[in-house]
């Protein structure tokens, strides 16, 4: 896909939005909703997604939208910082498909980095374990 797409309201983030898929999630407003990345880089990989405004990418959304997300990722990356305690942590995310970029509805990446183990590919691999991702979530939850 391109940098012009039109939103797909099927995405798979859409259909987690609308309860149709499941997901060990960390933050639900009416707005935001953060959960664990189900094809995680790192041990505490997160994703952060706006609920309302159906954006493919940074090009996509309005600026009040932008700043409700940016300011949710900024909280539950203090959380993954606090209930993790990992060396550093890795925002990212990906604006068309030659730039990584595998779901378009905007999201951010935020993955733990730690000295002594490689980050994985990203969206490679198989899915981790939803009982491990639900015991790194209830340590983010604590500290949101």
């Amino acid at each position: 896909m391109s940098l012009n797409e039109t939103y797909d309201n099927d995405n798979v983030f859409a259909k987690i939005i609308r309860g149709d898929l499941p997901s060990v999630k960390l933050f639900e407003d009416d707005k935001i909703l953060s959960f664990m990345d189900v094809f995680p880089q790192s041990s505490g990989h997160c994703l952060v997604i706006h609920k309302q405004a159906t954006a493919t990418n940074l090009f996509d959304i309005d600026e009040k939208s932008l700043g409700e997300i940016m300011t949710a990722t900024q909280k539950v990356a203090r959380a993954v910082n606090d209930g993790l305690s990992p060396d550093g942590i890795r925002i990212v995310q990906f604006n068309g498909a030659p730039a990584g970029q595998t779901v378009f509805h905007l999201h951010f990446h935020i993955i733990p980095v730690y000295v002594d183990k490689t980050l994985g590919d990203h969206a490679s691999g198989g899915p981790a374990p939803t009982d491990q991702l639900e015991e790194l979530a209830q340590k983010i939850r604590a500290k949101l």
